[in-house]
């Protein structure tokens, strides 16, 4: 079985090479294609892949290529884990948001709007390319904005197209290890958008054991999101938020933590990573040695304005453990490929789930998994004010997904001056145009 990785020259890609060295089951993937349009950074991430594979009888073999149309011929699996203007692009999106006072953070905000419009483009020009190439072809988007990365090309290519991220799965083994359950065997009853779910219970042996969470100030306080929102705030909210919730409920501190922060989290990765790169330009270079060290310091400082903003102090060692993205990855396409039925929280078409959203709007949900794909678990309602929350970013979604197939200017202020972190229409359009003197792939945006 053929899996492409495009954005093969990404720093995460060891991840799930790693995570395919462990699968010894029937119909596992057996050849991997990288696809990056920098030959230099394909070339760092095949060294430390062939590291990996050192000693592994039978591990996937890898190739790399800079040519797209290659690349898909042939796929299974193709993994969209692109980052359109590299991580100078994520700078300069962070930059130009706390100029304004705003948050600029890669997936929420201004920052995830501007994100979101100059990656569109090439995400659904993907999708045509797989739909022509490679039409039986799974696609398992990772790219960032993952939601509304994902509903762009699900226009194209309708259910074949599933968006993960770990950060709910990282928050329900987090939740149920304190519970003493066992995070493998546990239901999270989850459900939002992309980076804004929320965790309404969380099932062991069958008992909802959330309410006995909140009744405990001391377990409730113990674990990282205990420590981001706070006790009392979580006990209010009868639930457990994902941690991207904290740039909504505490965004005047998020925006005074990055704005007195030495160096934004892109600026910081776009300065770890180009090390990175420079050290595994010499051939002598340990490959997966330096990999590893780079990844640690990475898990360790992620989110370190909002702990700081929080007075939350270090992440703690045993909430450095992500939730572990590659493996969800690794069993959605075992899932699919084997038609072993698996429970997974994904990001898929809404259907009937949350009734506030129209079918086509894609969410973040429980999901059964088989031959056939992802399917939506039925949930209960979120409360108002998380509905309210759900709907208006859903509407900024939809106002950049039609600014980008358009290219209207007029269209892409009108998706940052709704989004609820951006406080006047005035600013929305200074967003726009310093988005576009920083970023040469806005330029379509016109009139």
């Amino acid at each position: 079985m053929q899996l492409t990785i495009l954005g093969g020259g990404g720093f995460r890609v060891p991840l799930v090479y790693g995570a395919l060295l462990g699968d010894r089951a029937e119909g596992r993937v057996t050849d991997v294609v990288l696809h990056d349009l920098d030959a230099g950074r394909l070339d760092a991430v095949a060294r430390v892949l062939a590291e990996q594979a050192a000693g592994v009888p039978g591990a996937p073999a890898v190739t790399a290529t800079t040519d797209l149309d290659e690349a898909l011929r042939g796929a299974d699996f193709v993994f969209s884990a692109i980052r359109v203007g590299g991580l100078e692009g994520r700078a300069a999106d962070e930059r130009v948001a706390l100029a304004e006072g705003v948050l600029g953070q890669e997936t929420v905000g201004a920052g995830g709007i501007a994100y979101g419009l100059r990656t569109v483009p090439v995400a659904v020009d993907i999708a045509r390319r797989v739909a022509r190439l490679a039409p039986d072809a799974w696609v398992i988007n990772f790219t960032n904005p993952a939601g509304l990365v994902t509903e762009a090309m699900s226009r194209h290519l309708g259910n074949r197209v599933i968006g993960i991220c770990d950060s709910p799965v990282g928050l329900g083994r987090r939740v149920a290890r304190v519970l003493g359950g066992d995070p493998d065997e546990a239901f999270i009853d989850y459900v939002g958008l992309n980076h804004l779910g929320w965790l309404r219970g969380l099932r062991i042996a069958g008992r909802d054991e959330l309410p006995r969470l909140l009744a405990d100030p001391e377990l409730l306080g113990s674990f990282e999101e205990g420590r981001l929102f706070g006790v009392d705030w979580l006990r209010s909210l009868g639930a457990i938020p994902n941690e991207y919730l904290h740039y909504y409920y505490f965004n005047r501190e998020a925006v005074a933590a990055y704005q007195a922060a030495e160096q934004t989290r892109g600026a910081f990765l776009r300065d770890q990573q180009a090390r990175f790169y420079e050290a595994l330009g010499h051939p002598g270079a340990p490959a997966l040695k330096t990999w590893d060290a780079t990844r640690a310091e990475r898990e360790a400082t992620y989110m370190a304005e909002n702990r700081e903003a929080a007075g939350a102090g270090e992440r703690a060692e045993e909430d450095l453990e992500s939730g572990g993205y590659e493996k969800v990855a690794l069993a959605l396409m075992r899932a699919i490929a084997r038609d072993e039925r698996a429970t997974l929280i994904l990001n898929v078409r809404n259907g009937a789930t949350l009734a506030a959203l129209d079918a086509d709007a894609v969410i973040e949900a429980p999901c059964s998994v088989d031959a056939n794909g992802a399917h939506p678990m039925a949930v209960g309602p979120l409360p108002g004010h998380a509905t309210g929350l759900v709907c208006s970013v859903k509407a900024v979604e939809r106002e950049v997904l039609a600014a980008a197939d358009s290219g209207s200017r007029a269209t892409a202020v009108k998706a940052f001056a709704l989004h609820p972190l951006v406080d006047s229409v005035a600013v929305a359009r200074r967003l726009v145009e310093g988005y576009r003197e920083a970023h040469p792939g806005l330029a379509y945006l016109r009139g």
